[in-house]
C-alpha cells in the first residue's frame, strides 16, 4: 500500500491551487483547458447521439480510426511527408471513421441485422485490420514510427496550446450548430418516421448529426485514445438526462458536465502525476453520471425513493381518512380504533403508525388516551373528498366497464388517490349521460350524506 501511495505525487495546497487556477504551467493549462473544450463538444453532441439511440455508434467510430491512422502513417511515408504529422494522422482516422459509420448504416439499413449487430462487426473488424496494420508497421525498417501506439490510450501530456484551440473552436462549432439545427435534431431524435412522413430530410439531418460526431471522436483521440473517446461522448449526456427532461437544458446541462468532467480530471492528473490523463478524465465523468445518478432532483435515484415514499404515506393516509369516516358513517364504533383499523386492513409494517402521527400532526384527527380516532373538521372534509372520488369511480366502472359492483373495490382503492378536479369533473359527466346516480358529497361538518348536483 505504500508503495502505491509513493508512487502517486501529493501535491502541497499551494500546488493544488495554482493547477486548479491554471498557473501551474503552460503544458499543464493547456491540457485542462483542452480536456474542457473536449468535454464541452462531446457532451453537447452526445445528446442527440444518446437521444438518437446511436450511443454505440461512437464506439463504432472510434475503434474504426485505429486502422486510419495507421494507414495515414503509411501513406505518409510512402509520399515523404512526415508521418507522424497530426494532420495526416487525424486525416486518416477520419477517412477510415467515416468508412465504418456508413458500413453500419449500410448493414442495418439493407440487411436484416439490428443496428447493434452491425456496430459489433464494424468495429470487431475494423479494430482488428487496425491492429494487423500497426503490426506491419512495428515490423518495417522506418523511423519516426514511436508513439504511435499512444492513440489507442491516448497522449494527452503531448498536448500543446495549438491542439486546446482547436479544441475550443470544435467546442463553439458544436454549441453553434446544436441550437442551429435544435429543431430538426429534436423531430428526428424523438420521432424519425414522424419527421419522414412530413417530408423532413431525416437521413440529411443524421448525416449532419453524425459528422459532428466524427469530428468530436477524431480530435478527441488524442487526448483520451480511441478506446475511451466514446465515454466522453455518452457519459455527460447520459449523466444530463437526469437532470431535465427538457432537450435545450439538457444539452447546455451535458456540455457543462461534460466541460466540468474535463477540468476535474485533468486536474487531478495534474496533480497525481504519472496517471494518464485520459483515463484519469473519463473516470471523473464516471463520477459525475454516478452524482447524477444518485442526486438529480428530476430523475436521480435518491429523488425518486423519496417521491415514491411520499406517495405511499399519501395514500397510506387517504385510506385512513375513508375508513374513519365509513365507520362513522355506519356507526362503527370498533373502527374508530387503531385496533379496528388494523383489523380491518392489511397495513406493511409501521405504516398504520406513520399515517396516524402524519395526520395528527396535519390536524386532520385526533388521538384520545384510550386509542380512538376521531375526525377533525379538516380532517373529515379531505375524507369526504377521497370517499367521493373512491365511489365515483366504482359507479364509472360499473356503468361503463360493465364490471360487477362486487369487483370494483380494488381498482378504486388505487385510482382514488390521483383523480384530478378535471378527472372529476369528467367522470360526473360520464355517468350523469348514461344515467347513473352520482354519489354523494359528504358534509365536511356532521358527516351526513348530501344531495349530489348535476
Amino acid at each position: 500500500m505504500s508503495a502505491v501511495v509513493a508512487a502517486i505525487a501529493s501535491p502541497g495546497a499551494e500546488e493544488i491551487f495554482r493547477i486548479l487556477t491554471f498557473r501551474a504551467g503552460y503544458n499543464t493549462s493547456a491540457v485542462i483547458i483542452g480536456a474542457i473544450m473536449l468535454g464541452v463538444a462531446a457532451g453537447a453532441i452526445g445528446v442527440f447521439a444518446l437521444l438518437r439511440g446511436r450511443a454505440l455508434m461512437g464506439d463504432a467510430l472510434s475503434h474504426a480510426t485505429l486502422p486510419g491512422v495507421a494507414g495515414g502513417f503509411l501513406l505518409g511515408t510512402w509520399m515523404g511527408f512526415d508521418p507522424r504529422s497530426m494532420p495526416v494522422l487525424l486525416t486518416g482516422a477520419t477517412v477510415t471513421g467515416v468508412l465504418g459509420v456508413l458500413t453500419v448504416l449500410f448493414i442495418s439499413r439493407h440487411t436484416r441485422l439490428r443496428e447493434d449487430a452491425a456496430i459489433g462487426i464494424v468495429l470487431s473488424v475494423f479494430f482488428g485490420a487496425g491492429v494487423v496494420l500497426m503490426q506491419v508497421i512495428a515490423r518495417l525498417d522506418i523511423g519516426n514510427r514511436g508513439g504511435l501506439q499512444q492513440f489507442i490510450y491516448g497522449q494527452t501530456a503531448a498536448m500543446q496550446g495549438r491542439d486546446a484551440m482547436v479544441l475550443a473552436l470544435l467546442a463553439v462549432l458544436v454549441l453553434l450548430v446544436s441550437l442551429a439545427f435544435l429543431k430538426e435534431f429534436r423531430v428526428v431524435c424523438f420521432n424519425a418516421e414522424y419527421a419522414r412522413a412530413q417530408g423532413w430530410p431525416v437521413g440529411v439531418i443524421d448525416i449532419i448529426m453524425m459528422t459532428f460526431v466524427v469530428l468530436v471522436t477524431v480530435v478527441g483521440l488524442q487526448m483520451v485514445g480511441l478506446i475511451l473517446v466514446v465515454a466522453m461522448i455518452v457519459i455527460p449526456a447520459a449523466a444530463a438526462r437526469f437532470w431535465t427532461d427538457r432537450l435545450f437544458v439538457m444539452l447546455l446541462t451535458a456540455a457543462v458536465l461534460g466541460g466540468f468532467s474535463g477540468y476535474a480530471g485533468g486536474a487531478a492528473s495534474a496533480m497525481a502525476g504519472g496517471l494518464p490523463a485520459g483515463a484519469v478524465i473519463v473516470l471523473a465523468s464516471g463520477g459525475v453520471f454516478l452524482l447524477s445518478m444518485f442526486f438529480a432532483p428530476a430523475r436521480g435515484v435518491v429523488a425518486g425513493v423519496v417521491r415514491t415514499k411520499r406517495v405511499h404515506d399519501r395514500t397510506n393516509r387517504q385510506h385512513l381518512l375513508r375508513m374513519l369516516l365509513e365507520a362513522d358513517e355506519v356507526g362503527d364504533a370498533e373502527g374508530l380504533t387503531r385496533t379496528g383499523v388494523r383489523s380491518r386492513r392489511a397495513w406493511p409494517g409501521r405504516s398504520l403508525g406513520r399515517a396516524i402521527r402524519q395526520l395528527r400532526s396535519g390536524g386532520a384527527i385526533d388521538v384520545d388516551p384510550s386509542g380512538g380516532l376521531e375526525l377533525t373538521t379538516t380532517g373529515r372534509e379531505q375524507a369526504a373528498r377521497v370517499t367521493r372520488n373512491h365511489r365515483l369511480w366504482e359507479e364509472y366502472l360499473v356503468r361503463h366497464a360493465d364490471i360487477a359492483p362486487s369487483h370494483v373495490d380494488w381498482s378504486a382503492d388505487l385510482v382514488e388517490h390521483v383523480l384530478s378536479s378535471e378527472m372529476v369533473r369528467q367522470l360526473e359527466e360520464s355517468v350523469a349521460a348514461r344515467g347513473g346516480a352520482l354519489p354523494p358529497s359528504v358534509h365536511p361538518l356532521t358527516g351526513d350524506p348530501e344531495t349530489a348536483q348535476g
